[in-house]
């Protein structure tokens, strides 16, 4: 499913270098964390989040038969200059 989001992700915005899908399991479910170049965030969300809401869809889709639900969650790109501790 990484490769799935990373291709769809890559597809749609100006700096697909940039785009990083991370996977991480728990008990109950897969969760897919996309970050994107900051500049090409609202290409990702799209107007009212109806891209992204498409991009979960697709992935929701291709993972109907999975035993565990796959949920995608955009994050906000991370600035370089900012360090963890001031979050």
């Amino acid at each position: 499913m990484q490769e799935l989001l990373t291709f769809v992700a890559q597809s749609l915005v100006d700096q697909p270098e940039q785009v990083r899908v991370q996977t991480t399991e728990t008990p109950e479910a897969v969760i897919l964390e996309l970050n994107v170049a900051e500049d090409d965030m609202g290409k990702v969300i799209g107007k009212q989040g109806r891209i992204a809401k498409a991009i979960r869809a697709v992935v929701k889709a291709a993972t109907a038969k999975n035993e565990k639900p796959v949920f995608v969650e955009i994050l906000r790109p991370i600035d370089e200059t900012e360090s963890p501790a001031e979050e």
